[in-house]
C-alpha cells in the first residue's frame, strides 16, 4: 500500500510531524555567537513534541532568513549535522531534515551523516518563483547522493510549495507526478499560500488520488481544529506554527501538541 512505508518508518497510521525551528545557525545575519544555546533550544523543542505525543520530528533552519535560494554555506552544513545528530540521539521518533531554503544535497548529507530518516525539499522539481527568486528543482542531485552515500532516507517533495509560484508545472498533480515517477520522491506535501496557511483540501484529495504509490502529506495550516477533516484526504501531516501559537520564535507549546495529537487519534 502506498503508506506503508509511512507506517514502518513512523510506527503510526497517517503520522502527525511536528517542526524543530531552529534560532539562527552560524554564518547567518542573526547568529548571536552562542551556538550551546541553539542546541539547547533544539532538545526542548523536539523534547516537547515528543512529550505531546508527535510521530516524527522535523529539523529546520527556519532562524537563518533571509535564505539562500539554492546552496548553503559549509557553516551552515556542518552546524545542521551537529544539531540533527543531539536530536536523533534525544528523541525515540524518526528525525527529518528540511535545509531552507531548498538545498535538498546537504539535507540528504546531513541526514545520512546524523542517522534522520527522512528528508523534505521545497522546490524538489520543475522551478519556482519564491523571495529568493527562481528557484532550481533538485531531484537528480538529490537521487543520486543518496545512491552515492547508499543512505536509506526518505525523500518528501512538496508541491506547489509555500511562499512561491511554480513555473514549470501546470498544476500541483502534474508537479506531484513528475516528482514521484520522474523525480523518485517518497511522497509529496501539499501547502498552503504560506505558513500557517491551510491548502484546499479538495486540491489535496485530487493530488491523493492521483498518486496510487505515494503518500500525501498536508504541510501548512493543521491545527486541533481541522486535523479531523486533514486527515480525511491525506496520509499524514506535518505542524509547525500551530504548536508555537503563531509565532515561530516562540517555544513549542506542548498543550497544543497533545490537543492536536489527540484530536488526530480519534480522526484516525
Amino acid at each position: 500500500m502506498k503508506s506503508s512505508w509511512l507506517r514502518k518508518v513512523f510506527k503510526a497510521e497517517k503520522p502527525v510531524i511536528g517542526v524543530v525551528h531552529l534560532k539562527p545557525l552560524p554564518g547567518s545575519p542573526l547568529y548571536e555567537g552562542r551556538f550551546e544555546e541553539v542546541i539547547e533550544a533544539a532538545l526542548r523543542d523536539a523534547e516537547a513534541l515528543v512529550e505531546g505525543g508527535v510521530n516524527g520530528v522535523l529539523v529546520e533552519n527556519y532562524g537563518d532568513r533571509p535564505f539562500k535560494p539554492g546552496r548553503v554555506g559549509v557553516e551552515t552544513v556542518a552546524s545542521m549535522a551537529v544539531v540533527v545528530r543531539e536530536v536523533v540521539k534525544a528523541v525515540r521518533v524518526p528525525v527529518g531534515v528540511n535545509m531552507l531554503r531548498n538545498d535538498g544535497a546537504a539535507a540528504m548529507a546531513v541526514a545520512a551523516a546524523a542517522g534522520a530518516k527522512f528528508i523534505r525539499v521545497n522546490v524538489y522539481v520543475g522551478a519556482a518563483a519564491t523571495d529568493q527568486g527562481i528557484i532550481q528543482g533538485c531531484a537528480d542531485e538529490v537521487a543520486r547522493l543518496r545512491s552515492l552515500l547508499r543512505a536509506e532516507v526518505k525523500v518528501m517533495s512538496d508541491v506547489a510549495v509555500k511562499h512561491a509560484r511554480q513555473l514549470a508545472h501546470i498544476s500541483p498533480v502534474d508537479e506531484a507526478l513528475d516528482a514521484v515517477e520522474r523525480g523518485m520522491a517518497d511522497a509529496v506535501v501539499v501547502t498552503g499560500p504560506r505558513t500557517g496557511s491551510l491548502p484546499s483540501l479538495r486540491e489535496a484529495a485530487v493530488v491523493k488520488e492521483a498518486l496510487p504509490t505515494a503518500p500525501v502529506l498536508i504541510g501548512s495550516g493543521v491545527d486541533s481544529s481541522n486535523v479531523d477533516e486533514v486527515l480525511k484526504v491525506s496520509d499524514g501531516c506535518i505542524v509547525g506554527s500551530y504548536f508555537r501559537h503563531g509565532c515561530l520564535d516562540s517555544p513549542v507549546d506542548v498543550k497544543r501538541v497533545k490537543e492536536l495529537v489527540e484530536a488526530a487519534s480519534r480522526a484516525r
